[in-house]
């Protein structure tokens, strides 16, 4: 997986568009439910990407380093 920087802010940022967790931030949503979508499919395109990315930063224990990210002014 090929990562950029704003990837990393958009995870902060993004609401899930759909779902049980609809409105939730990325980086928010339960390591189940991300499981879930590894399991079942991720979504093509980008949000599907950030949900893979989400997913490696919750088994990895790294979540606390995405927090400050949501403090900080949006990228266009």
């Amino acid at each position: 997986m090929l990562l950029e920087k704003e990837d990393l802010v958009r995870l902060a940022k993004t609401e899930m568009p759909f779902g049980r967790y609809k409105g939730s931030l990325l980086i928010d949503l339960p390591e189940s439910y991300l499981l879930w979508f590894a399991d079942k499919g991720f979504p093509e395109g980008r949000l599907g990407m950030l949900l893979r990315l989400a997913l490696e930063i919750k088994i990895n224990g790294l979540t606390h380093l995405i927090e400050p990210l949501k403090q900080r002014p949006t990228i266009h």
